[in-house]
């Protein structure tokens, strides 16, 4: 069939109709919202429409509901919004933690209860949480697999917005309280400890967040290196975060390929760690040939830094297979028609970060980390403190 013809007719595109709530089922959703004086929302899952995200974030906002992102989908609410109160993912902050843990009432829009979002599957009992649940997805598949709501709503993310949109409900005495310390929480989980060596990632995320463009697109591979734009960014209303659900390292550069390849006119920038790039690094031949020029960081600590980490916790300095020895990144940069840098001090970030934007055809910036900053909150020496 490589080469013979065919009579066979062209597919349609096929049209999924997304499912709603009825309005016995939003009264419901109200009177439980009325009562509650801990509520929070988490939002995430795919086929989100832009008014949709809109009208999210006004309830939440008109009902002091902090709204919580769900594992990698950050970008859904404006993290600007008054209402946002940050992610429940992987390296979850312990605010986070105990917001989702007091919370009297659960709203689950769209999400999937997987792993990283319940922080294994700890905060909450199960089959039955102590907060009242409501939670909502396109698929009812999702609805009652791993938690059984008090409230089950089969409904897609746009008409559950459109239900939302304008809804108010009583408010208790505590409500205000409660949304005001999650807003003040989430924006003290953004500021990073001083980070050990020559370079502090903290002040250069601190820097690129003040240089991206409004509607700048993140990618970013599998690592600890990918904490820094999961923890210490906000993405705005037309920003965009791409990376992995399932923790697939050198997601990043094919990802922001595919972003550029999408729309040219935007700007990528991808955040790869050393272990991570080589995964993917020869995807820049397809840079090359598709004339694509994301920005990228190779963040070199010149290890698997998250192996390296667990290896520490479990195996006090028994280090095994997680050291790299790493090409000239400059070189490689040229070879495929990417301009080159290689940071070592903090200070020379903005200089080279300066150039990288300016760059016609792409370009990579290497950053030589300390081994020692294995996590932005956690060090070796703190690892292997902790354990003995």
């Amino acid at each position: 069939m490589l080469v013979a013809t065919s009579d066979a007719l062209p597919c349609m595109p096929v049209v999924i109709p997304e499912p709603g709530p009825s309005a016995g089922e939003i009264e419901a959703l109200q009177g439980m919202l009325a009562q509650s004086v801990r509520p929070v929302m988490i939002v995430g899952g795919t086929r989100w429409q832009t008014d949709s995200a809109r009208a999210i974030e006004a309830f939440a906002v008109a009902n002091n509901v902090p709204v919580v992102a769900a594992f990698r989908f950050h970008d859904i609410i404006d993290n600007h919004c008054p209402a946002y109160a940050g992610d429940a993912g992987v390296g979850m902050n312990s605010y986070m933690k105990q917001l989702l843990r007091d919370a009297d009432l659960i709203i689950a829009v769209n999400i999937r209860f997987g792993e990283a979002t319940t922080d294994g599957y700890a905060l909450f009992d199960a089959p039955r949480m102590t907060a009242q649940l409501i939670h909502s997805h396109a698929s009812d598949d999702e609805i009652g697999k791993i938690y059984t709501a008090d409230l089950p709503l089969h409904a897609g993310p746009n008409r559950m917005a459109a239900a939302l949109a304008g809804l108010s409900a009583g408010q208790p005495d505590g409500r205000a309280d409660w949304y005001d310390a999650a807003r003040v929480a989430y924006l003290q989980s953004l500021l990073p400890p001083a980070q050990p060596g020559d370079v502090d990632m903290g002040v250069i995320t601190a820097h690129i967040q003040a240089q991206l463009p409004d509607d700048a697109i993140i990618t970013h591979g599998a690592g600890n290196f990918a904490i820094w734009a999961n923890k210490f960014m906000q993405f705005g209303r037309d920003q965009r975060l791409l990376g992995p659900q399932s923790g697939s390292m050198g997601f990043g550069v094919p990802a922001a390929l595919a972003a550029k390849a999408h729309d040219s006119s935007r700007f990528v920038l991808c955040f790869a760690g050393d272990g991570d790039f080589q995964m993917n690094g020869t995807e820049l031949g397809t840079a090359l040939q598709a004339g694509l020029h994301p920005v990228i960081l190779i963040l070199n600590n010149s290890s698997y830094g998250t192996i390296r980490m667990h290896q520490e916790r479990e195996y006090p300095a028994r280090v095994s297979g997680t050291e790299i020895v790493n090409p000239d990144y400059v070189a490689l940069a040229g070879a495929y028609g990417f301009h080159g840098e290689r940071v070592t001090r903090t200070d020379d970030f903005a200089a080279a970060y300066a150039r990288a934007l300016a760059a016609p055809a792409g370009a990579i910036i290497e950053i030589v980390i300390d081994t020692e900053a294995i996590a932005p909150r956690s060090t070796i020496s703190d690892l292997r403190a902790a354990a003995g």
